[in-house]
């Protein structure tokens, strides 16, 4: 029904535009190509990612022919017997690399044995045992501990601990295994604190952050699921942690130890303030001075003229990084023959 003097509109809006059809002569605009296509992307971060590797290989091999141009006239002098001579006299130009290859490794054998039972319980105390509003704090200071130079942990040995450990350890030690044919010879020196044991300890503690938070970190993504079934059969926490989160995660402690010894073997300044810097190996006391191969080179490669002498520092630095080399392909053999020998037992 229709109002006087209101027509009513056929029409609420007005009509749409038509749309454009296929052959009408109206097309949308081509849409725009990228300029840098998904597949080029592709290809140049293949070609960057290779690229690192073979700048990482190419760096590698320079370092090692630097080392072997610049040893070669030791090593032409010397031959391997240079690892098996205790001489070094620059006065007579007689030099061998017997005590700073044993102060090496003496060192770091006794950091890792220490460091590493130390660190251990460090890592077990902050996932299974250490209340929740302890766990972060604690963690957080033994992180702290690995940016604390190594200079002052040098400086802190030399001053402060080399005479507590000479007041406390060693004249105890002297008395105690006074004549006592083997014990009383690892014990005798003077009692000045430096020496073999105490770089070995400060290493020790200047590595202990390292493999504590490699473990920590490798011991919270065990399952949760593992632990709990170990401890719902009974299990204590130490049966847990030996049957069941370090067969998990022994690559990852493994990895930690490793990265530790690299730490001890290449550590340097610490070393120097507390080793002693001498060259005998007249006693195996670990009391006595003695010698590095890091400390070597950091005493006199700045004052070592052209010659025998230089050649003879980058021999041990060649050396040195042999050492590193051996040490670590023995590491990756033993995790393989572990992972072979889990297969065959499953």
């Amino acid at each position: 029904m229709q109002h006087k003097g209101h027509p009513v509109s056929t029409s609420l809006t007005s009509p749409a535009a038509p749309l454009a059809q296929p052959g009408s002569g109206q097309s949308r605009p081509p849409a725009r190509r990228p300029w840098f296509s998904a597949s080029w992307a592709d290809r140049l971060f293949a070609a960057l990612a290779r690229g690192a590797a073979l700048l990482t290989l190419a760096l590698l091999l320079g370092v090692l022919v630097s080392l072997v141009i610049g040893a070669w006239p030791a090593i032409a002098q010397y031959g391997l017997g240079f690892l098996t001579s205790t001489a070094w006299d620059p006065v007579q130009n007689e030099y061998g690399g017997l005590v700073m290859v044993y102060g090496t490794l003496a060192t770091s054998l006794i950091a890792l044995l220490i460091a590493v039972p130390v660190s251990f319980g460090i890592a077990l105390f902050l996932t299974e045992l250490s209340p929740t509003w302890l766990k972060r704090p604690l963690g957080t200071a033994i992180e702290l501990l690995a940016a604390v130079p190594s200079i002052v942990y040098g400086m802190w040995g030399l001053m402060v601990f080399g005479p507590i450990l000479a007041t406390w350890v060693q004249q105890p030690l002297q008395a105690l295994f006074k004549g006592v044919p083997v014990l009383g010879a690892l014990v005798t020196g003077p009692p000045v604190g430096i020496g073999i044991l105490a770089a070995g300890i400060i290493l020790a503690i200047m590595i202990i952050p390292f493999i504590a938070s490699v473990m920590r970190d490798v011991f919270e993504v065990t399952p949760p699921l593992l632990k709990e079934s170990a401890y719902g059969l009974g299990a204590t926490t130490w049966e847990v942690m030996w049957k069941v989160v370090l067969p998990y995660t022994k690559s990852g402690v493994l990895g930690g130890v490793m990265l530790g010894l690299g730490r001890a073997l290449g550590e340097t300044m610490a070393v120097t303030f507390v080793i002693g810097n001498m060259n005998q190996l007249n006693s195996l006391s670990v009391f006595e001075a003695a010698n590095s191969i890091t400390s070597a080179l950091a005493n006199e490669f700045a004052e070592a003229g052209e010659g025998l002498h230089q050649a003879s520092l980058i021999y041990l630095g060649l050396v040195l990084f042999f050492i590193t080399f051996v040490v670590l392909s023995a590491s990756k053999l033993l995790l393989s023959r572990l992972q072979k020998g889990e297969g065959a037992r499953a």
